[in-house]
Parts: C-alpha cells; structure tokens; sequence
C-alpha cells in the first residue's frame, strides 16, 4: 500500500515554488513508494496565500504559519520565508513535524545550535536547503575525489558571486539588517552555500583567515526616504585550512557585477583537477595527469545517466539538469530520511551548525585581524 506524506509549505516567492515543484515532481521522478502531498501552503496573508495556492497547486492555504505546522494533518514543513527562520522552525518541531528549512539556517550559531537540539530531542528529521551540491555534476565531482583520481589534495578554491545588489541604488531590505539576517550579509547567504559545498567536498573547516567589505555602504530607505546605513556585509574573502591539511580560499560577493549564479569550484590534486560553474550545471572540467600526453588536456564531461541521480531525470546524456532539479533531489533526500530509507541525510541541522561555526570564526578572524579556529 502506498502511503503518504503531507507538506505545508511556509512561503511563496523564489524558494517556495521551488518546493512546490519539487514536491509535485519528486514522485514520478523517482518512482517513490511514498507520495508527497502538497497540502497547505501559508504566505504574509490569506488573499496572497490563496493565489499561492492555486498556482502552486495546494490543497489548502493560510495567511499565518502558526495554522500550517500547527495543523495536524501535516506532516513536514518547509521554510522558504525569509530570516529569521527561528521561531517557525521551533515551532514545527514542537508539534512534531519534520522540517526543511532554506539557509542560513538561522542568524547566528546559538540559535542554530538550538534548532538542532530541538530536532534531536523530539526524534524528527531536519535538513537545511543547501540544494547546490544535489547537481549529478558536484555528486560525481565527490565521487572522484573520494575515489583517489587527482591524487593526493593540495588546494581548494570556491567562488559564489551575484549581482542582484550591485545597483547602490536598490533599497534597503532584510538581507542587509543585522536584526534580520544577522552580522553576516553576503557572508551568511552567499557564503553559507560556499561553505556548505566546501565541507561536503573535502570536510571540515579547521580555521579561517578573512576579510569582509561593505560596498555600498549606504541605501535608500523605502519607508523614510532617506539613505541609511547597511549593516552587514557586501563581500568576504576567505583564507581557510581544512582538517585533513588541504588549504584553500572563499570569496563571496553579492555585488559581483555580471555574475548571475556565480557559484564555481576548482579542486587541484597531485593526479588531476576538476573545475565546475553552476552557470553550466551539467558539465565538470577534468585534468588527470594520467592521460596519454599526447592529448592531455583538461576534457569537459556532460553528465548522463552514468552519473548520480541524472538517468531519473532524463535517458539520454548531455540534455542537462536544472536548478530546480537539485531541490527535487533534496526533497527525495528528505523523503528517504523520513521513511527510513536512508540513515545518512546531508545536509541535516548538524551540518548547519557547522556553516555557522565557520562564518562566525570568519567574524572573529576579522574583528582580530589574525586566524580563527573554528568551534
């Protein structure tokens, strides 16, 4: 018998479609014994949330978030609402729902920390929606590392760069409060991906040397008139040591002009190097210096049904996955988790802990001018 599971969704803009998608595709795609159900879908207000509702296709809709984790047909909630994202996840957990929750997790480690305790204490699976990794591209990138074809790991670099503020005229909003989003700006969006993917590469951060900048130091306020400050934030520069000795650089900038998903990769090993671009989601560069030197040279490799997770999307190679496919990978992820499936789940709240813990040794590191350890 197949059974179900229900999910309400908190938010409707960038990411909450993208959860509705993926929550109405995750089925066939994967040909799930269990089916996902899009059942409740909550937004700022009831008029806005039942135009959600019928363009995402959900069941039922609510202007206030409190009804949906409360609600006891539902069984997973997924935040997609901006920060702070505490009390929603709290919330859920305490009325026994699993969650997926969008990053940052939270605004600083403490609450993170907390939000990991809840988890653990009322026995439901939580994930974080660090969803770049999920592309058949970065699993297969993990796969050769893992696998020893470069060799030995010397050095790591890792880019996230995007313009969406690179206009200083753009008003202010909650991305810039620290009261919102937390001391850390591009640092703790952008930089939170960049980590993420670092860590799931090549594991745990040791310590952090860094540089952050405001760009655009002031915006307009769209309630006053008047220009105010910004308060975290536009870029950072990361030096970092991992703990198995590789080292490394990070920069973030959310004023990269040009950039659109400026999320990029290169890992050199004593045998090979892979570089990857998610502006070209489905492909890697590859060296190996095992090639016949006749032709060595670095070869792009478009990813097909050998690689992880593509053939559940598409039969034929070369055609591409998308963006909201690695969500789609995620909710499968999550669903698998849930079920007993899978007993491992990245990335769940103890890998966010450990995103925090390195954005808050990157603010350290800054206010002292010298290296930071990582807690």
């Amino acid at each position: 018998m197949r059974c179900e599971l229900h999910f309400g969704v908190i938010g409707a803009g960038f990411m909450g479609k993208a959860h509705a998608l993926a929550i109405h595709s995750v089925g066939p795609v994967f040909g799930l014994d269990t089916r996902p159900v899009a059942d409740m879908i909550a937004t700022s207000s009831d008029a806005s949330a039942e135009r959600a509702a019928k363009r995402l296709g959900f069941a039922r809709h609510t202007g206030d978030w409190r009804q949906l984790v409360s609600d006891p047909a539902i069984d997973v909630v997924t935040v997609c609402a901006p920060l702070p994202h505490r009390e929603m996840v709290l919330e859920a957990i305490a009325h026994g729902k699993h969650v997926l929750c969008e990053k940052p997790l939270a605004t600083n480690t403490a609450e993170a920390v907390e939000m990991q305790a809840a988890a653990e204490q009322a026995g439901v699976v939580c994930m974080v929606g660090l969803n770049y990794p999920k592309t058949p591209a970065s699993q297969f990138a993990r796969q050769l590392i893992a696998e020893g074809a470069l060799g030995e790991i010397v050095s790591f670099r890792c880019v996230h760069v995007e313009d969406f503020l690179a206009d200083p005229d753009l008003p202010i909003d909650w991305r810039m409060r620290r009261a919102e989003a937390g001391a850390a700006g591009a640092l703790g969006d952008l930089g939170s991906h960049c980590i993420g993917m670092s860590q799931w590469l090549l594991g745990p951060i040791r310590e952090v040397m860094a540089e952050t900048r405001i760009v655009h130091a002031h915006r307009p306020d769209p309630d006053s008139g008047r220009r105010v400050a910004v308060e975290n934030d536009d870029q950072a520069e990361l030096l970092v040591r991992f703990e198995n000795g590789v080292s490394g650089s990070l920069y973030v900038s959310r004023v990269g002009t040009g950039h659109k998903m400026g999320l990029s990769y290169e890992v050199i090993g004593t045998e090979g190097t892979i570089v990857f671009d998610q502006e070209r989601l489905s492909e890697i560069q590859f060296y190996s210096r095992r090639d016949d030197a006749r032709t060595q040279g670095f070869r792009r490799v478009p990813m097909g049904p050998a690689h992880p997770d593509y053939g559940d999307f598409c039969p034929a190679p070369g055609h591409g996955t998308g963006y909201n496919d690695t969500v789609t990978v995620e909710i499968r992820d999550l669903i698998a988790a849930i079920t007993g499936e899978r007993t491992a789940l990245w990335p769940c709240f103890a890998d966010a802990v450990q995103v925090h813990r390195v954005i808050d040794a990157a603010l350290a590191s800054v206010e002292a001018g010298r290296w930071a350890g990582v807690g």
